[in-house]
């Protein structure tokens, strides 16, 4: 069911490594809203709900719940719980037993810890579920951050995780903007404002005073510091997020020029120019000829590396190990009779070719089980 909440929800989306997670930062330091981790509810459960039964029944909705808080990463938010407890905590502010209401319960629990009245969301690949957005939550109020395709593949090739070739991050690049581009294009007047990298990073004020605008909201000087809060101060303890620890900066604009190779930077062009050009940003080189062949070697060996690397130092070895067992788990649902084959839905993105990478996963399961992957849940 949807929910029209007296307060709009926000859900900020984008590429990944275009600076959602600075916007994140950014308006969860405003004293009115509350921003939390991603929690990656929309990827990992909204598609799947039909292997959960019927929610109207107890024993299906609490195996719903508990996958929902028990999945965190970091647990519960980074919240000090009981975590025998913590479930009925969460339960007591659902409003209803759906998808939505579930959402809702969880994001309205954080703000309470915040003492705030009202929350935003940011996963990356909610660009993929933006339809379900708003069905869910017919007054959500989008936020979508753009950056430089070539700088935001140069950000994941360095980074310990998503795509390990120019030519994947290219492909993952430009699925996200053509996803973009339709809901763009169809989201309700006053509910999409587009937010660019590059103009963030360089009018940090400026452009949170619009952010603000568009929100309804009094701008406050807080969010230019949030580098002071949790979700900032943890994420700059990691490699991947360092520079969340301090002051906003410009100085990754154009890191493509350092770390793509001129033949990187044509692969880019050949995939994704279009893209790039229709977002603003001319490709400054000409594209190169890519056979099927060449096309196919590339995609197998982002699939090999992706898996074999889960172990390595910050490869998500234990995230991975959670998402895998969700699914271990419908199978199990399917087994006990919960569901069955004839409640599948035709829907995205149910059997797309790229339906593991839109769920969250990050290596694919045919080349974990290849390299006999195995799974930690320890952290």
């Amino acid at each position: 069911m949807a929910f029209m909440l007296q307060e709009p929800p926000v859900f900020i989306i984008g590429p990944a490594r275009s600076g959602t997670t600075l916007v994140m930062a950014m308006i969860g330091a405003h004293p009115r809203i509350a921003v939390p981790e991603v929690t990656w509810y929309y990827p990992r459960f909204r598609p799947y709900l039909f292997t959960y039964g019927d929610l109207g029944r107890e024993a299906n909705f609490r195996t719903f719940a508990e996958e929902m808080v028990f999945g965190l990463r970091p647990p519960f938010f980074g919240l000090k719980v009981n975590p025998r407890t913590v479930g009925s905590e969460v339960l007591a502010y659902v409003p209803e037993r759906t998808f939505a209401g579930m959402f809702a319960g969880v994001m309205a629990w954080y703000a309470a810890s915040e003492g705030k009245p009202r929350w935003g969301e940011k996963t990356p690949y909610n660009v993929f579920h933006i339809g379900s957005i708003l069905e869910d939550f017919p007054n959500v109020q989008i936020i979508y951050v753009t950056r430089d395709g070539r700088d935001t593949c140069a950000d994941h090739l360095r980074s310990a995780f998503g795509p390990t070739n120019i030519f994947c991050a290219a492909e993952t690049w430009k699925l996200w903007m053509q996803h973009a581009k339709r809901w763009r294009a169809e989201a309700p007047s006053g509910q999409w404002l587009d937010v660019r990298y590059e103009t963030l990073v360089r009018e940090p004020e400026a452009t949170l005073r619009s952010v603000c605008a568009y929100l309804g909201e009094e701008y406050s000087p807080t969010m230019l510091e949030f580098c002071r809060g949790r979700v900032a101060q943890a994420r700059g303890l990691h490699r991947d997020h360092k520079s969340l620890a301090g002051p906003v900066s410009d100085k990754y604009i154009g890191i493509h020029k350092e770390f793509l190779s001129l033949h990187e930077q044509r692969i880019f062009a050949t995939v994704a120019g279009r893209e790039l050009d229709e977002c603003g940003y001319p490709p400054d080189v000409e594209p190169i000829a890519i056979s099927d062949e060449e096309a196919k070697l590339f995609r197998e060996l982002d699939g090999r590396i992706r898996a074999a690397t889960l172990e390595a130092p910050h490869g998500g070895i234990e995230w991975e190990s959670y998402n895998d067992w969700l699914i271990d788990q419908r199978e199990v649902r399917r087994r006990q009779g919960v569901w069955s084959e004839a409640d599948r839905p035709n829907a995205f993105p149910l059997g797309d070719p790229n339906e593991e990478l839109i769920a969250g996963q990050r290596a694919w399961r045919r080349w974990k089980e290849h390299f006999g992957i195995k799974r930690r849940y320890s952290i």
